[in-house]
């Protein structure tokens, strides 16, 4: 946002430099990003003098060319060559004194030195117009007033516009910053902190009267709920043409370019007042002005000449044939103030924020207005605004008021009531501040003090401070107006040492995290707002199941995900349509779901693998991933934090071909996969992906917050193998299980480290090697205990799965 220092010494009267000014709207929380210098002629005429031409003689060698005295004021008159025809003896002129910058129609910049033209010294230029910014015409010199007096700055004689221009970073909380009387209302508040005692300038209305009663427009509003206030009168008589240089200025200092005087009134009472304020061709209303809203898909062309097709719920200004502007937003084609117009319809209005930035969002369309409607502007001035703006436009287009204003609001928007309680302040700012500056402060910023007790004060907030509607806001404007550098802070360091368990969520994370990072795993992030779409890739995934947005910014991005499946299937392709093939990723993040018992959110970690195990080199030869590695990795993330003991369950799910859930009980820790190709497909993906869902809450329930110790055994383990002959059916687990149950204390691990199935086998047939760890805590074993041991296994194996020794 602009602000142009000049327009704002018109609210308050300051004479403080720029950059002190800067600093305190800085401190304010308007912060000041950069001050520029504005003039309205660029170089602002520097250099440039009034001059007497005291002589004038053809050059003796050029026909065009003359030779010119001119007396600069100084009391030595220099010699001048001068081209233009109509230069002549006895003239005031513009002289452009050596060493004067001029800058060109590019912009581009040159400067008067001494020279010789023709063999004739020359000691500066006379000017034309368009050579020093004052105009187009090069037809010849100007010629100035014969009263100026020799040597008279240029820059005093037009007037020239030398202006200080602020860039303001403003916050979206704060709406009522949003013009330079909001701007200077916070400037006010410092400078009364600073112990500046100034007043807030208003422009004055009292002039407003309706010279006649000839063109009534009424105004029937039909959604009073998304039209609060709407006001407008009608001004006859004007002549629409180009703005006087003192509008012109203004709105350029700001980065507006001036475009005819009633629109840049309407212009300049936005940036002065924060109202935006529409105009519309009173000749091109038929009938009365409705505010409503109209069809989906009934068409309307904008003034950027742009067919639009409008949404049931916007607002549309219309007259009896149709619409003419949509609210807020942006204004018609065929409504507008053009040259021809005599006589307008000037409307002032306050919509409601919401349905302005629907609209603005939907049609992609981002104005001064709707920027200021969709944060919200004051509603208390939009009938002074409005008495503002027609006074301007008599003063610079001429014309009459010709109706009364018409001021539709049934329901008056009321201000905010909020309780401030003394020691709450002094608690949040950490500092107690006299009561008697607070309500100074208060006042300052137009809160009005209802009641005074000793624990608080009871308060209204203005309606246009929409941001100050909570104690805790009201205390932050205190402490900015008080001004944060001024809170003491203490030399003492307080420190609190906490009992936190070790099981706290961000730290399993981390520990999770850094195990799969040493692994090779990079983490991933990913967007938790995704396409409807998805849905119909799952069936265990129901539509009425989403979260989907009231305002997304684009279909691609409307629906809160179900499943982190989906956003990690698009990092793999996205990665793989880079050539980056073999990847490792996993994922913190959850799974939003509208359920018929309310919202829910659902915290997972996923991983993902897919490609090459290991890079391409001559000394290995590259070998895919299979399951077995990816179940690894798994059961590693399990083993580290402690979880022992899952049963494998088969898993029927149709985003996996196939499929496992390990599970502890009634509670499911992971389900892990391979991801089905008709899924890869949708995502243009070729090779095999498998992916593993962590229900993060269930890995949290299960994880003790108690460390276990045992004593280092003094007694040697022994390793005793078996080569059984079983049938394809039997699963390793199976073995696992009749294992632990035949010898509970001295087993203390199995391993399968080998897998047969071939020639040599019986059909069906499958060879397991297995081998067994005992040990003793106590003693150590002899050959007779373990033989025994290995024998019972061997006929409990035969026994209950038909297992061979081989």
């Amino acid at each position: 946002m602009k602000i142009s220092y000049n327009w704002l010494k018109q609210f308050i009267k300051i004479d403080w430099q720029s950059e002190e000014t800067a600093a305190l709207l800085t401190d304010l929380g308007l912060e000041v990003e950069m001050v520029e210098k504005y003039q309205s002629v660029k170089g602002g005429l520097e250099g440039i003098v009034v001059g007497h031409v005291l002589t004038c003689i053809p050059h003796p060698d050029a026909d065009r060319l003359k030779i010119t005295t001119v007396d600069l004021g100084d009391g030595a008159p220099v010699q001048i060559v001068c081209g233009a025809s109509n230069v002549a003896a006895g003239q005031k002129v513009p002289v452009a004194t050596i060493g004067t910058i001029l800058y060109d129609k590019e912009g581009e910049s040159f400067t008067i030195k001494k020279g010789k033209i023709r063999g004739q010294e020359s000691h500066g230029m006379i000017c034309a117009e368009d050579e020093i910014g004052l105009g187009n015409s090069h037809d010849g010199i100007m010629v100035l007033d014969e009263s100026l007096q020799p040597g008279t700055p240029a820059a005093t004689v037009f007037k020239i516009e030398n202006d200080q221009v602020f860039e303001i970073g403003l916050t979206p909380n704060r709406a009522d910053a949003m013009s330079h009387l909001g701007t200077a209302r916070d400037l006010r508040a410092g400078m009364l902190q600073s112990g500046v005692n100034v007043e807030l300038i208003t422009p004055s209305v009292t002039n407003f009267r309706v010279d006649k009663r000839t063109l009534k427009i009424d105004i029937d509003v039909k959604e009073n709920k998304l039209v609060p206030r709407y006001c407008g009168l009608t001004i006859s008589g004007i002549t629409v043409k180009p703005s006087p240089t003192w509008l012109q200025n203004r709105l350029k200092a700001i980065g507006l370019n001036p475009k005819n005087n009633i629109v840049d009134v309407t212009n300049y009472v936005l940036h002065e007042l924060g109202q935006p304020l529409h105009a519309f061709d009173a000749d091109k209303i038929n009938g009365k002005i409705i505010v409503k809203t109209l069809a989906s898909g009934t068409k309307f062309t904008t003034l950027d000449d742009v067919e639009r097709s409008l949404h049931e719920e916007d607002i549309m200004i219309c007259d009896e044939n149709g619409p003419l502007c949509i609210a807020g937003v942006f204004g018609g084609k065929e409504s507008g103030v053009s040259e021809s117009t005599t006589s307008i319809f000037l409307e002032s209005a306050y919509f409601n924020p919401v349905s302005v930035r629907k609209t603005a969002k939907r049609h992609q369309l981002n104005t001064d207005a709707s920027f200021r409607f969709e944060r919200g502007i004051d509603p208390a001035i939009t009938d002074y605004a409005l008495k503002r703006a027609a006074l301007l436009i008599q003063e610079v287009a001429g014309g009459e008021i010709t109706s009364d204003l018409i001021d539709v609001y049934p329901k008056k928007i009321e201000d905010f009531s909020v309780f401030l309680n003394f020691n709450k302040v002094a608690k949040i700012i950490g500092q107690e501040i006299p009561k008697d500056i607070i309500k100074k402060i208060l006042v300052s910023l137009d809160i009005k003090i209802n009641s005074v007790t000793d624990s608080g004060l009871g308060l209204t907030i203005p309606a246009y401070r929409v941001d100050v509607q909570r104690e805790i806001d009201v205390v932050e404007e205190i402490l900015r107006v008080y001004g944060y550098n001024n809170i003491q802070f203490s030399n003492k360091v307080n420190a609190t040492v906490s009992n936190s368990p070790r099981t706290e969520d961000y730290k399993i994370q981390n520990v999770v995290a850094t195990q799969l990072n040493s692994q090779g795993f990079h983490e991933m992030m990913a967007n938790s707002l995704t396409t409807a779409n998805y849905v119909q890739l799952s069936e265990m995934l129901q539509e009425e199941h989403n979260v989907t947005m009231l305002n997304p910014l684009s279909s691609d991005l409307a629906t809160m995900r179900q499943s982190l499946l989906f956003s990690g299937l698009e990092a793999i392709s996205y990665n793989i349509n880079r050539k980056n093939t073999d990847l490792k990723l996993f994922e913190f993040g959850k799974t939003y779901h509208n359920y018929p018992s309310g919202y829910e959110e659902i915290k997972h970690l996923t991983l993902f693998l897919t490609g090459n195990r290991n890079q391409e080199s001559w000394t290995t030869s590259q070998r895919p991933t299979d399951f077995f590695l990816f179940k690894g990795y798994v059961n590693a993330v399990l083993e580290r934090l402690g979880i022992q003991k899952t049963q494998i369950q088969p898993l029927t799910s149709d985003i996996f071909s196939e499929g496992i859930a390990l599970s502890i009980g009634r509670d499911a820790v992971v389900e892990i996969g391979v991801v089905k190709k008709s899924i890869l497909k949708s995502f243009g993906i070729k090779q095999e992906v498998f992916y593993a869902d962590f229900n993060w809450a269930t890995i949290l329930k299960l994880i003790s917050n108690k460390i276990k110790f045992s004593e280092i055994p003094k007694y040697p383990e022994v390793r005793r193998d078996l080569a059984l002959l079983i049938d394809n059916g039997v699963t390793y687990e199976s073995i696992y299980k009749i294992a632990k149950q035949t010898e509970k204390e001295v087993l203390k691990n199995i391993d399968l480290f080998d897998v047969y199935q071939g020639d040599n086998l019986s059909e069906g047939k499958k060879s397991y090697a297995l081998s067994f760890i005992l040990q003793d805590n106590s003693k150590t074993l002899t050959d007779e205990q373990i033989d025994k041991i290995m024998n019972k296994l061997q006929k409990n194996f035969e026994t209950e799965l038909g297992a061979v020794l081989r």
